[in-house]
């Protein structure tokens, strides 16, 4: 079988061999899965195909926890869809990253004593592809040490020769439908880089900096209205000085020129408008539309000119007189010098500054006019709205669906264009001398456009291409049907796959990428690109901070997997809830490394227990038991009923949580059940079983219990954790197929709630004797006496299970005693109440020495005492009732409280100790005090016994 197999084929190592599970091991489990093409889809057992889209990292990447993330979560979805029989397919590939590849590709060149101006474009081109092909493979098997079963044979760069196509198909389309053009506009410029940059790659930071206060005399008189600026190199741009139409400090100037300072006496008109803020600076603002988006609205509203004084790499124009060729952040210091000097300075005063930066390049962004193409926004943002609404999109937290609305109502139209080398070239030419505004082709290649503009100028016409490329976010917006075949939409992977079925992604790309997908899906393919977008929030420190380097608090996820191991780090990511921010600590990721340990020594002891393969009939009496029906559940002894019976609930909580995409809810309930019931209850219980007297049937039934509850704990946790789980898979016997593929356990199997109410009791007796021994600090080899008193049908069910209650109590089997009365000497007993009906007797003399017990009270006694004694007089004192803090006396009262009740309990059971008659009361759930802003148990002479709690509880 295969199970025999792998482990001799140097994939797998069976855990009988080894200590724990083999971090190493996980790059062979992985290349195992991809040789046999698990990843592909497969047909065989469905045909509703369950499609993912990766968001494609960018090829200058390194994996980081945004990665791990998005990874761990898309492979829970498609490794549960795929053991659900669906033919299952995950699209990986990578982003060529216009400008973040371009400035890598440079600072390398500039080592070499490079320029790229120096190079030409089509060199330049290729130095960059040469980069590609030897850095570009190392995000891609990054993501592969994480465990993406993605279909690589599938595998896409955006700038394939097919995603290149559907680009210019996808530009061709939109501009023939007239919702592309070209149009110089004010746009965010970074002078670094020498390209436009999209508003959502902008980011604003609040810094330091200064409001400068600037005379601007007014035309015709001596009066001056003073201007407060943070930028007074736009001054130059300046044309209307605007105040509020209420603000009565103005009104008298309204209508009036202002002279611009430094200009040679250039007037500008003085006008009224709404958008002034009175309370703002001086309440007058200077009008640079060339330079500010919001005097560029408001200079479009009015009908006002446009001016810019800057050029491309920050420098100011001709317009800007004697400060021409000085960098924008020089003029500022020379102006105000300059200013200051004629008299036109009145002061400047520290300012918090909202700075846009390029999420690139890192410098200040410039608004700048320039001509760019676009695309008109608003009847995509139409569609995409409308299909959210008619629901056939799913946001899921469904609150962003709230902001995917709002700024899809507020939309602006995109700037497309870039003024970079590497990328999509825009598929435009233009007639050599010929500059008209419409005087351009669009074609899918040089030839057609030639060939177009033959038709259209004759035969002598000559044809250069813009020299623009598209940005990096616009093939990116195909991505979920260029990747799929589309234009070809008879493509066969475009008829089996599209619309995919899930997006994804972190929802601070919602903007950048998720909704551009879908407004281009709709109008590219008329159908939406996706039925739902799921939306993971961001990964921070322990403390809730923003993982950068500055901080030091950035965590590497190839370091995390190599200390704890790819599962742990992956159980740990997706216990998080959708949408929102995941805090992650070393605190947790040694928890779930000690899980993946668990669970590693659980499947040993699972292993170490089952008969050799070679012993044929005990083998074929284990794969007998048969747990599907309602009659064979109902047979089986009440630990293996309970243990089965809480396994199919499991298997039904958490098939719908994964269908709801409850990903935290489904961890904690494999966790809960695999670590409470299943290793601390039900393998402890099976040693009564499989190590003393009871037969070879009994062990037979244990040993069939112990595989089929861990096999389906291995099917429910591979999504998470896929590793340790198909190791543990392959050590099992008689398996023909890999775990990846293996089916979902069955939904709506028997479970016996009798039995599970039955083991509850069964649970609070365990506990409740054990607590008492640990009250009395009775030796854990020691085996004790007991007599358990209940109703007749209880003493029915829990004497059947004698061996397990003593073994897991620790009694003296031989000396366990089932009755429906108290034993006539119940007065010389530790008497436990585990559950109503439910009582144990355990004898006193078995437990303690009761002279030395009474010696210790007596001095555990005293000492109580005086600590007390020292706090009875502070409380009666009214200095410090009255004048220390509220909560320090709060707390001294809580100990005082709490002090006398232990005195008093201690006194009581010296009293029955001296008297050799206890009677100690433990009552049958835990009761909690909040003490201190935490939860404690009351003190008390022995411990609670206590029914099942829940499991939260247990943890």
């Amino acid at each position: 079988s295969a199970a025999v197999a792998a482990p001799e084929n140097g994939v797998f190592t069976s855990p009988e061999l080894a200590k724990s599970f083999d971090f190493s091991a996980e790059e062979r489990i992985y290349n195992w899965w991809e040789s046999q093409g698990y990843f592909r889809p497969s047909f065989d057992r469905g045909t509703d195909p369950y499609v993912i889209s990766m968001p494609p990292p960018n090829v200058t990447g390194y994996l980081h926890m945004g990665h791990a993330i998005f990874v761990t979560l898309d492979d829970i979805m498609v490794r549960y869809h795929r053991m659900k029989g669906r033919p299952t397919l995950w699209i990986p590939g990578t982003d060529h990253a216009g400008i973040a590849t371009q400035l890598v590709v440079e600072k390398m060149l500039q080592s070499e004593g490079m320029k790229r101006t120096e190079m030409g474009r089509d060199n330049f081109i290729n130095r960059v592809w040469e980069w590609k092909e030897k850095h570009g493979a190392r995000i891609t098997n990054q993501i592969k040490r994480l465990g993406a079963s993605c279909d690589w044979t599938r595998e896409h760069f955006t700038l394939d020769e097919q995603l290149s196509r559907a680009v210019i198909e996808a530009f061709i389309k939109l501009h023939d439908k007239g919702l592309i053009y070209q149009g110089s506009y004010l746009v965010n410029w970074s002078p670094n880089l020498q390209t436009a940059v999209s508003d959502l790659e902008v980011e604003y930071s609040e810094e330091p900096g200064t409001l400068y206060h600037i005379k601007y005399r007014v035309a015709g008189g001596s009066d001056f209205l003073t201007v407060a600026t943070t930028r007074p190199e736009t001054l130059f741009g300046d044309v209307a000085i605007a105040v509020n139409p209420d603000d009565d400090r103005y009104s008298k100037y309204i209508g009036k020129m202002a002279i611009v300072p430094m200009t040679y006496g250039r007037h500008v008109p003085i006008i009224s408008d709404k958008y002034v803020d009175k309370e703002f600076g001086t309440g007058v603002l200077k009008i640079s539309p060339g330079h500010d988006h919001n005097d560029y609205t408001l200079a479009r509203k009015l009908g006002l000119p446009i001016l810019n004084v800057m050029n491309k790499d920050g420098t100011l124009n001709d317009v800007a007189g004697l400060y021409c060729g000085l960098d924008r952040f020089e003029v500022r210091k020379q102006l105000w010098s300059d200013l200051e000097e004629t008299g036109l300075a009145v002061k400047k005063e520290p300012h918090t500054l909202r700075v846009p930066r390029s999420q690139r390049g890192g410098e200040i962004i410039e608004p700048l006019v320039s001509k760019q193409w676009f695309v008109n926004m608003e009847s995509l943002a139409k569609k995409a709205l409308h299909a959210v609404h008619k629901g056939e999109i799913t946001v899921m937290p469904e609150r962003f669906e709230k902001i995917y609305n709002h700024w899809l109502s507020n939309i602006k139209d995109w700037c497309i264009s870039r003024q970079l080398w590497w990328g999509h070239r825009i598929p435009v030419w233009y007639i050599a001398g010929k500059s008209g505004e419409n005087d351009y082709i669009v074609a899918h290649n040089e030839v057609e456009a030639l060939g177009k503009a033959r038709g259209k100028y004759g035969e002598d016409v000559e044809i250069y291409q813009d020299s623009d490329v598209l940005d990096t976010w616009f093939s990116s917006a195909l991505w979920p049907f260029s990747t799929l075949g589309w234009p070809d939409e008879s493509s066969e992977d475009f008829k089996r796959f599209y619309p995919t079925t899930m997006l994804e992604t972190g929802h601070d790309i919602l903007f950048f990428w998720v909704a551009r997908m879908v407004m281009m899906g709709i109008e590219l393919t008329g159908k939406v690109p996706f039925s739902n977008i799921y939306l993971h929030g961001l990964i921070r420190d322990a403390q809730g901070r923003k993982m950068s380097k500055t901080l030091g608090n950035v965590i590497d996820p190839l370091d995390t997997i190599k200390e704890y191991g790819t599962d742990a780090l992956r159980f740990t990511l997706a216990l998080g809830t959708a949408g929102q921010d995941l805090n992650l600590s070393m605190e947790r990721l040694t928890a779930n490394k000690a899980f993946t340990n668990k669970l590693w020594n659980a499947g040993k002891f699972v292993l170490q227990n089952l008969p050799s393969q070679t012993d044929a009939s005990a083998c074929a009496a284990i794969l007998a038991h048969k747990f599907d029906v309602e009659e064979s559940v109902l047979r089986l002894p009440l630990p293996e009923c309970w243990v089965v019976s809480e396994l199919h609930e499991l298997i039904d909580t958490v098939t719908a949580s994964y269908d709801k995409y409850f990903f935290g809810d489904v961890g904690r309930e494999i966790y809960d059940f695999f670590w409470s019931d299943f290793a601390d209850w039900y393998i402890e219980a099976s040693k009564a079983r499989l190590y003393q007297s009871g037969g070879d049937s009994t062990a037979s039934l244990a040993q069939a219990v112990l595989l089929y509850v861990f096999e389906n704990i291995l099917k429910l946790l591979h999504p998470f954790m896929p590793f340790v789980t198909e190791e543990l898979w392959q050590a099992l016997p008689n398996w023909k197929e890999a775990l990846i593929i293996s089916s979902w356990p069955q939904t709506s199997l028997p479970r016996h709630a009798n039995s599970i109410r039955q083991f509850e009791n069964f649970q609070a007796l365990t506990r409740a004797i054990r607590n008492a021994r640990a009250e009395y600090s009775v030796e854990p080899a020691k085996r004790i006496s007991a007599s358990i008193v209940a109703s007749k049908d209880v003493v029915q069910y829990i004497s059947n299970e004698k061996e397990v209650l003593a073994l897991l109590s620790r009694l003296d089997v031989q000396n366990v005693q089932f009755a429906t009365c108290p034993p006539e000497e119940a007065n010389k007993c530790v008497h436990l109440v585990a559950s109503e009906g439910l009582e144990a007797y355990l004898p006193l003399a078995d437990m303690v020495d009761i002279s030395a017990e009474v010696d210790r009270l007596g001095k555990r006694l005293a000492k109580m005492e005086t600590e007390y004694e020292g706090l009875v007089p502070r409380l009666g004192s009214p200095k410090f009732v009255e004048k220390a803090p509220e909560d320090v006396v709060r707390g001294v009262r809580e100990k005082a409280a709490e002090a006398e009740e232990k005195i008093k309990l201690t006194k009581n059971r010296l009293e029955f100790l001296r008297s050799s008659a206890l009677v100690s009361q433990i009552w049958s759930t835990y009761t909690f005090t909040r003490r201190r802003g935490c939860w404690r148990r009351p003190w008390c002479a022995a411990r609670f016994s206590g029914a099942r709690t829940t499991r939260a509880w247990r943890r």
